[in-house]
């Protein structure tokens, strides 16, 4: 860290200290595993973290019994639109309070976290609000509807002395990191190339997957998007071709609707070291394994080099293997099996972690606004038939 740094980090401390005036401080440097060393921040030294949990729908079924095991995060308000859904998850999980509206929730009990898992289309400017009365945030994926509103989003944070996360949270996965580890080490030579794909018939039961600022590419897509950058780095430029399979879709919540967003994309990218990797998603893709992922077994993503080739196992939001040649062993093996713990909706846990013992999580904001560009450049790339550059990066390699 150069002194220009330091005295910034020092001064996001200090907004931070009157953003949380219950907060213990303090700083810490541990080494990254790179030459620079990188602070880490404990905002609430040992405490547990005060969750508010917007969203009741099906999501909050997996989160909330995640958070509710965690040692380190306490939900102590839940919010819906559809206030007996608040409700509802109240009873279940025993959390005293409840809202219809997110205004209300921010002006009842006290909480330092914001965890939202509302309709895509809602994200952003719901955590516009959250961080304007200084809560953290943890956005289910994307955490705005563009790249420039989710820069807004991350620079306002900064300015606040806060911090906005999104999902997803597949750079978690010991499978993730065990292909990161390979490569990093050179273990198939020059690598040239990656393939993925996520898809199934449809989330027919919500319209807001078919609407404007919905689609296949943020819902499933970002998964893959996520997994290749992150093992990749950053892409340089983006060529896309995408379409919609079906013009009408019966949904559970507003009957037959047309479709608007993509159900159907391919997308290509360009990393350094002139590494192409591709990623095909959709709504219209028949899967005996179902939207869970119940069963997978086969590779959903493949990377070849001149010294070998690797593949995850079952989906990168829920993998339970990595197989592996190279051209020391040609035989496939298998590695890294069973999910080590690894849940794909830990994302809020393990920031609630971060907020009480400063452990700086692997999941990095910018990095979601990187995979937010790509979606964004994507869109155009099919809309003008053209190649698109990008302007974002990342902190990489990730580990």
């Amino acid at each position: 860290m150069n002194r220009k740094q330091f005295i910034s980090r020092i001064g996001a401390i200090g907004a931070a200290v009157i953003i949380a005036p219950k907060a213990n401080i303090h700083a810490i440097e541990t080494p990254m595993g790179r030459e620079e060393k990188n602070t880490r921040i404990s905002v609430f030294q040992g405490e547990k973290i005060k969750v508010g949990i917007i969203g009741c729908g099906s999501v909050s079924g997996m989160y909330l019994p995640h958070m509710s095991k965690s040692p380190y995060a306490e939900v102590v308000s839940l919010c819906d639109i559809r206030p007996e859904r608040a409700q509802q998850r109240a009873e279940e999980y025993n959390i005293k309070n409840w809202y219809p509206h997110i205004d209300e929730m921010l002006a009842g009990v006290r909480f330092d976290l914001l965890v939202n898992l509302t309709d895509m289309q809602e994200h952003g400017h719901l955590n516009r609000k959250a961080i304007n009365a200084g809560k953290f945030v943890w956005s289910e994926k994307p955490m705005a509807n563009t790249y420039a509103e989710g820069r807004e989003l991350f620079e306002l944070a900064q300015k606040k002395g806060i911090r906005i996360w999104g999902a997803p949270a597949v750079v978690n996965s010991p499978q993730f990191a065990f292909m990161a580890k390979q490569i990093n080490e050179g273990k198939f030579g020059k690598v040239a190339a990656a393939h993925a794909h996520y898809g199934h018939l449809g989330p027919d039961w919500s319209a807001f997957f078919f609407e404007e600022g919905g689609g296949s590419i943020p819902d499933l897509g970002v998964y893959n998007i996520s997994t290749l950058t992150g093992l990749f780095g950053p892409a340089k430029s983006v060529v896309a071709m995408m379409n919609i399979i079906r013009p009408t879709v019966n949904t559970g919540n507003k009957g037959p609707i047309q479709v608007i967003a993509e159900d159907n994309a391919m997308i290509l990218m360009e990393h350094q070291n002139n590494i192409l990797s591709h990623i095909q998603c959709g709504f219209n893709y028949f899967d005996p394994y179902g939207h869970d992922g119940t069963g997978q077994e086969k590779p959903t993503i493949s990377i070849v080099g001149r010294g070998g080739n690797m593949h995850m196992i079952g989906y990168d939001w829920k993998p339970f293997g990595v197989d592996m040649a190279t051209t020391d062993h040609e035989e496939t093996q298998r590695f890294v099996t069973g999910d080590g713990g690894f849940r794909w909706e830990e994302g809020a846990s393990v920031i609630c972690e971060y907020l009480s013992t400063g452990k700086e999580p692997l999941i990095d904001a910018e990095h979601a606004l990187h995979v937010l560009e790509i979606i964004e450049a994507a869109r155009e790339s099919q809309k003008e038939g053209i190649r698109v550059q990008l302007k974002s990066s990342f902190r990489w390699p990730v580990l």
